[in-house]
């Protein structure tokens, strides 16, 4: 396998500037006068690329995920999935119980909740630079009005920074935003207006001001950053040019293309596979939408599953590949897409037969008995993935979700 050459090696270089934090007049005055990241070179340079891993805080109850098992040596980040909106604006936890531990009836998985079990991995880790993920699919209805008017955008960002940074000092080193999406596109029931487009952009200046504030505090530099669609046209519901100047990076989520019910199709497929009717929904026309909006390739992240999707009753037909099918197939439980279910199932079931398609450098998975077929990455086509990031000079990769892995897929993106 190519995986085997395969030398993740990306050097990036930061433009380092001290910029001052503005106040609060500036924040809403033209992109011009954007803060900046602040960045010293002595600390916050990445000499490799980045690699950000989500961790979906209900693992540990879902799945059983333990967090001292996680990777810290082989990542840059660990991104906390998720804070969300309360009914007044500010930001809260998503579940007291399983964040820190605060019980009403069940018991904790971990005393001090999954936040002490991260402020354990990361004093023997060092190196490892933690975020609280705001939002995510199901919790961005709340985004429009949060980001509507000044005062619901400072309330935003000062509960943000008072639940997260200034109440647990050390601890987080960061705000990733994961709205989705602003305009249109998200979970239906979502509130959603057109002048989320330009409000995005003014929560983002405001969250930027405050972290550069708090930063010279503290004397360090806090990270912002945002989770952005990999769909053209809710790319097109962002103003790229002016927010890629408060962003430290962006995590672009090139993965979920497709999935079923409907044709099948890859969810992460590097370029357009062929007789693909659609040849423009794939990762490499996403990272150029980006690059061709003048987003400095150091800042975009790709997106890296560590899950895969199934459809149901799909002929025997191109071994179901651009088949009609249904949506998930009989007895396919909640996990059986993580990588770790399928490497030590339907990937030793002889009836299930795995396929390669060259041009979108992915695999498939076909059983012709029970019409099941899986799209899903492994660690060929995540080797694949990391080249294109060096070859095309990206500030690294990022991964949904960690509790999805067996270690192989780590292993192929850390690879030497």
């Amino acid at each position: 396998m190519r995986l085997n050459r395969l030398s993740f090696v990306l050097v990036v270089f930061f433009a380092c500037a001290r910029a001052i934090p503005v106040s609060e007049a500036t924040a809403g005055s033209d992109a011009s006068a954007d803060p900046q990241p602040t960045m010293e070179r002595s600390e916050h340079v990445d000499r490799g690329g980045r690699v950000v891993g989500y961790f979906a805080s209900w693992d540990v109850r879902s799945k059983g995920t333990r967090i001292a098992d996680l990777p810290a040596k082989d990542l840059t980040h660990i991104y906390y999935a998720f804070a969300k909106i309360g009914k007044d604006g500010r930001v809260v936890l998503s579940d007291p119980c399983v964040d820190i531990g605060k019980c009403d009836s069940t018991a904790a998985v971990n005393p001090g909740g999954n936040f002490a079990e991260l402020e354990r991995l990361k004093g023997l880790n060092p190196h490892l630079k933690l975020a609280i993920s705001i939002g995510g699919w199901t919790d961005s209805g709340k985004f429009s009005d949060a980001a509507l008017t000044d005062s619901s955008r400072r309330l935003f960002s000062e509960s943000a920074l008072d639940l997260f940074i200034r109440q647990r000092p050390g601890l987080f080193d960061g705000i990733d935003i994961d709205w989705e999406f602003p305009v249109e596109g998200g979970l239906e029931g979502n509130l959603e207006r057109p002048a989320d487009k330009k409000n995005f952009t003014l929560l983002l200046r405001e969250l930027r001001r405050q972290l550069d504030a708090q930063g010279a505090t503290d004397n360090k530099h806090y990270e912002l950053t945002i989770a952005a669609s990999a769909r053209l046209q809710e790319i097109d519901n962002l103003e790229i040019g002016q927010i890629q100047r408060l962003l430290d990076f962006i995590n672009v989520m090139t993965y979920d293309y497709h999935s079923a019910p409907g044709r099948t199709n890859f969810n992460a497929p590097l370029y357009a596979a062929r007789g693909d009717i659609d040849p423009s929904v794939n990762i490499d026309v996403t990272m150029h939408a980006f690059l061709d909006a003048a987003v400095p390739a150091r800042k975009l992240l790709l997106g890296i599953p560590f899950y895969g999707h199934a459809y149901g009753s799909v002929p025997n037909v191109s071994n179901g590949l651009f088949q009609n099918g249904t949506d998930k197939p009989a007895a396919w439980r909640e996990h059986d897409g993580d990588w770790n279910v399928l490497a030590r199932t339907r990937l030793k079931n002889s009836r299930y037969v795995r396929y390669w398609e060259s041009k979108a450098r992915v695999p498939w998975l076909y059983d012709s008995t029970s019409g099941t077929w899986v799209s899903y990455d492994d660690p060929e086509s995540v080797g694949e993935k990391v080249r294109y990031v060096r070859e095309h000079g990206l500030g690294g990769v990022v991964i949904w979700e960690l509790g999805g892995d067996d270690g192989s897929l780590m292993r192929a993106i850390s690879a030497k």
